[in-house]
């Protein structure tokens, strides 16, 4: 998938949990993205952030993206 996609999915997601705030939206976007997003798609924008690679990444699913952890590819 696109790094631009990636991007997008996970601005979209940041939007719908905005509402919840910025003390707590980024551990609701991260476990979302834990349940519902593939291993290699959380590696990718874990990698894409850390590199800084990901500047139009919302600053709600940067934080997100942070709380992650980088899988193996047994998905643990």
């Amino acid at each position: 998938m696109s790094p631009d996609t990636l991007v997008r999915m996970a601005n979209q997601i940041a939007a719908f949990f905005k509402a919840q705030g910025a003390e707590t939206a980024p551990a609701a976007i991260a476990e979302h993205l834990q349940l519902f997003w593939e291993p290699r798609m959380r590696n990718a924008i874990i990698e894409l952030e850390g590199n800084g690679a990901a500047t139009a990444l919302d600053p709600l699913a940067a934080a997100a993206v942070r709380m992650l952890k980088p899988v193996d590819a047994a998905g643990s």
